[in-house]
């Protein structure tokens, strides 16, 4: 049998030296503050062994990570009707990029980039104040993890509010090509804050367990979405979940997988384990440096890439 405890140490050990490589994203004034040499990695599977390493209990801030969880409440909220707001293509721009939201008549590529997710956030607020909305996102990732301490750090929250001028950009061209049903200030409000939820990695794999189990979570037995909309959420991850580095993530790793600038990685191995890493310092792509080489070297050891061992 594969010992995944030994091979989770083994990448620890490997990488050490070079921790603090890459660069924190320090645009976001919070984050500037975290430490670049945490290193935490989670293997979660579905059997419901838990395997850790480094600094896998200490919550970080997983920023976009959590679109993967926004794009599954309003897939089970509104169905197949939300891609007439959003594409399901890879990008190829930055994250942040206005240019192809204008040249595309406001339909964001995919909800994995910023204009999308805030399309994405928009369609979750529906019926709700934002307070509501932050409420079921919360209660949504508790339900995952089966934890109920998962919060929002507001600290961040409030940096984002204060800084987050392109997307303040991106949520109000959306909403003049009629693309936001809400005002701008209210969808970002929710927005800023479902980028700042904080969890740990084995809280973030646990949470991510459902898409390696064809939408049942097998901690609980409970139905998250069905296999189909798992199979396509996995899909989305692998072609769009790291901006342009997308293609080089599938090339060199191979699984679903999904960044957020807090160096946070959660990456679903189908069939087989949930994995969540956490590394501050970003590639020129805005994704974790030493995230993205150790979830390279766990593909290799494990032979869990999807186009095969």
């Amino acid at each position: 049998m594969m010992d995944l405890q030994a091979i989770l140490d083994d990448i620890h050990d490997s990488l050490s030296s070079r921790r603090g490589e890459g660069r924190v994203a320090d645009y976001i004034p919070q984050l500037a503050h975290v430490d670049p040499k945490k290193f935490g990695m989670a293997v979660v599977t579905v059997d419901g062994a838990v395997h850790l390493v480094g600094d896998a209990q200490e919550p970080f801030s997983i920023q976009s990570i959590s679109k993967v969880f926004t794009l599954t409440l309003a897939l089970g909220k509104h169905g197949e009707a939300i891609w007439k707001r959003v594409g399901r293509e890879p990008s190829g721009s930055a994250f942040n990029s206005i240019v192809q939201l204008e040249y595309e008549g406001g339909i964001p590529r995919n909800p994995f980039i910023n204009a999308g997710a805030i399309a994405i956030t928009d369609l979750v607020l529906a019926g709700h104040t934002p307070k509501e909305a932050i409420g079921e996102i919360v209660r949504f990732m508790r339900y995952l993890a089966d934890e109920d301490d998962i919060i929002v750090d507001q600290d961040v929250a409030r940096s984002e509010q204060a800084t987050g001028f392109r997307n303040f950009a991106l949520a109000n061209f959306l909403r003049s090509f009629g693309k936001l049903d809400h005002a701008a200030e209210l969808v970002l409000g929710v927005y800023f804050h479902q980028c700042a939820l904080a969890l740990s990695c084995r809280q973030l794999a646990r949470a991510g367990l459902f898409l390696a189990n064809s939408g049942i979570n097998p901690l609980t037995g409970h139905r998250v979405v069905s296999h189909l909309r798992a199979r396509r959420i996995n899909a989305l991850m692998l072609t769009c979940g790291h901006y342009d580095g997308s293609g080089d993530f599938a090339y060199r790793v191979g699984l679903p997988g999904k960044s957020g600038v807090g160096g946070g990685i959660l990456a679903v191995a189908p069939g087989k384990a949930s994995v969540a890493v956490w590394s501050p310092g970003l590639n020129d792509n805005g994704n974790s440096l030493l995230g993205s080489l150790a979830l390279e070297m766990l593909a290799a050891r494990t032979g869990w890439s999807i186009f095969g061992a």
